[in-house]
């Protein structure tokens, strides 16, 4: 499992696209700003920290030389950015540019930009947008958001502690029932799965959403109007999900942000968690830090596989990104440029080879990037969102399943079952959630 050092990280950057940042000042064009033009940039702090330091550093400066704006990324916890969002849009003030999780999106649609043309060019140029990037983007007539990324989702899961109990990565468990089983065994040697089910933005819809549909339960039909939560298929998964917390899962996961199954799996408490790559990333640029209760390297003793399916199939939910331009700011005309200069195949590619397969991009094109064939650990991540769905399926990704998602509903129904609550009163519950909103 080999690290990627940081003279090969830059040789990638400058590989391939244009070279990086080589190729960015190569095919550098006049400013289309004068000096003095600023834009402030909203963003959650990155899961990669070298990719916030490459946008607040190298970029913000080939910003300035090829545009002649001055970017200001400013970063916060991504647990404050939809507050964050909800206020500037309130108050028609703030950020120039800010970056939405999920389909929040959806609930600003009346207050953003139409960024239809940049966003139609970038997808044209890289391959064409993955179902769920367009899906969070796009009101069905225009694009609301400038689809940034998807954030591939997949179980990580400790090597050894699975061999020990004769399961290997080609053998992880295919079934929720599979998973459940040896989970129970790890959990009686204090080892036990780990999920939050709490209020994470990401962490939560990413697990708890595939899991319902892979039951074949679902917010509401393809009409996007009939809520069809409180169903037998939906009150089978809360029954299953209550036993199966109980019997394999770590308990502290009721109150886990998003990095909560992150420093549980690397501090040795849990042995498998549904994540992007970010535990793996970090334990492999810091081997020394995180270490197994034997003295191994954590990087050399995990494996990522494909959430189990269930009833009604196979599920994931890989989480898009995207940045809305607001309408009523003063620096629309830039903050686009902006988005169509990083999004153009040169500079793109120096951000997302920074990001070392945790985003596996927008469109299609990321694909078959280099990256991929430097860490077989990783390779399952680069095909990631083929197979994902959004918030709201199998109806649409609009302001109803936004809203959905944005109050946890889905999340909490499991929690309320896992706290006690009977089955069929937490679904009940939901649905009647559910209809207040689709209303």
């Amino acid at each position: 499992m080999p690290r990627i050092s940081r003279r090969k990280l830059l040789k990638l950057s400058g590989a391939g696209a244009g070279g990086g940042l080589a190729g960015i000042l190569a095919s550098r064009r006049a400013p289309a700003y004068a000096q003095g033009t600023a834009l402030h940039w909203l963003k959650f702090v990155d899961f990669v920290p070298v990719s916030d330091q490459l946008l607040k550093g190298r970029i913000k400066e080939e910003c300035q030389k090829a545009l002649g704006i001055t970017l200001t990324v400013e970063t916060i916890n991504g647990d404050g950015v939809q507050a964050r969002i909800t206020s500037a849009i309130q108050s028609r003030t703030g950020p120039d540019i800010m970056m939405a999780v999920n389909n929040w999106t959806q609930l600003y649609a009346d207050s953003v930009a139409d960024v239809s043309d940049i966003a139609e060019e970038a997808g044209n140029a890289l391959g064409g947008y993955f179902e769920t990037a367009h899906s969070v983007a796009n009101d069905g007539k225009k694009w609301i958001a400038m689809p940034f990324t998807i954030l591939g989702v997949l179980m990580v899961n400790r090597t050894s502690w699975f061999a020990e109990e004769g399961i290997t990565p080609e053998t992880f468990p295919k079934t929720w029932e599979e998973y459940r089983a040896v989970g129970k065994k790890l959990k009686a040697k204090n080892r036990p799965l780990g999920q939050t089910l709490a209020h994470a933005f990401g962490d939560g819809p990413a697990f708890w959403y595939p899991y319902l549909w892979s039951w074949g339960g679902k917010e509401v039909e393809a009409d996007g109007k009939t809520v069809v939560l409180n169903s037998r298929e939906t009150i089978e998964s809360v029954k299953f999900a209550a036993g199966m917390w109980k019997d394999s899962f770590d308990e502290g996961g009721m109150s886990w942000d998003d990095a909560g199954n992150n420093r549980a799996f690397l501090s040795n408490t849990i042995g498998s968690t549904s994540n992007g790559a970010s535990i793996y990333l970090l334990s492999r640029s810091k081997p020394e830090n995180y270490m197994s209760e034997t003295g191994k390297q954590i990087k050399d003793d995990c494996f990522h596989a494909p959430l189990p399916k269930g009833p009604g199939g196979q599920f994931s939910y890989h989480v898009p990104f995207s940045n809305l331009v607001p309408s009523y700011g003063a620096n629309q005309k830039a903050a686009k440029e902006f988005l169509r200069w990083f999004h153009s195949k040169e500079v793109y590619d120096t951000w997302f080879t920074s990001q070392q397969g945790f985003s596996v991009g927008a469109t299609k094109a990321w694909e078959n990037h280099s990256l991929w064939k430097i860490d077989p650990v990783m390779a399952p991540f680069r095909t990631a969102a083929e197979s994902g769905r959004f918030c709201g399926y199998a109806g649409p990704a609009g302001r109803s399943a936004a809203e959905t998602v944005s109050k946890f509903i889905i999340v909490d129904m499991y929690a309320k079952a896992v706290q006690g609550m009977p089955a069929e009163d937490a679904v009940k519950w939901a649905h009647s959630e559910l209809v207040k909103i689709y209303a």
